[in-house]
């Protein structure tokens, strides 16, 4: 149960508190990148890159603050698989993505990732992101498990379609927010900022302390 725990608090596939200073510091240059249209990831796609862009920025699209692609976020996710992530999670990581982009293809009737658009992508986000019941979250993390299980005891596993989508859309949202929150401009101009902490008041209203802000992390 120990395992299970952990995988519910930090999502299976992306097990994002290990990223290094170099890989944060893709998140700082946003200002050096090409649109993502033109994009050439380092390990995706150029096609699953290109939905992938659009899915954040679904996720976190741009308001009074900048976009998710506009704090390379998507490059970010990319880098991370190709440079942080075990075979066997980077594998489910692919499995997962592609059952979502599938079902996008799918319901869009369109044959290339290189043609979708928003539009097509949204819905289906939606629909993943949607809550699920407790009965629900307990019948995905067994599937998980025993998935999981079997890969790392050697052997051949399948998952259900749906919950492998589920999966992918909720471990992309958990990190475009990480991600997303730990770039530099985020971090220091939009979320609460400190640089040198002082006095720790335990039990403050955030309101009163920080305008409502959250804290940057």
């Amino acid at each position: 149960m120990e395992r299970r725990s952990a995988l519910k608090n930090m999502g299976l596939a992306f097990g994002y508190a290990v990223a290094t200073p170099t890989l944060l510091g893709i998140l700082q240059s946003c200002k050096d990148k090409a649109p993502y249209a033109e994009w050439v990831p380092s390990f995706l796609s150029k096609d699953q890159g290109y939905a992938l862009a659009q899915t954040v920025d679904i996720i976190l699209p741009k308001t009074d603050t900048p976009s998710a692609t506009e704090m390379n976020v998507h490059v970010f996710i990319d880098a991370y698989l190709d440079e942080v992530l075990p075979e066997d999670q980077l594998n489910f990581v692919k499995l997962k993505m592609d059952r979502f982009y599938d079902k996008v293809l799918s319901d869009s009737g369109k044959q290339s990732l290189a043609d979708v658009e928003a539009s097509d992508i949204e819905p289906v986000l939606k629909a993943y992101l949607a809550k699920r019941t407790p009965e629900q979250e307990e019948i995905h993390m067994e599937a998980i498990d025993s998935y999981m299980d079997a890969i790392i005891s050697g052997g051949q596993a399948d998952i259900d379609d749906d919950i492998a989508r589920f999966s992918f859309a909720n471990d992309l949202r958990d990190l475009s927010i990480w991600a997303y929150k730990s770039s530099e401009f985020i971090g220091e101009e939009v979320l609460a900022y400190a640089p040198v902490p002082g006095e720790y008041i335990a039990c403050g209203d955030l309101t009163t302390l920080t305008n409502g802000k959250a804290w940057s992390l």
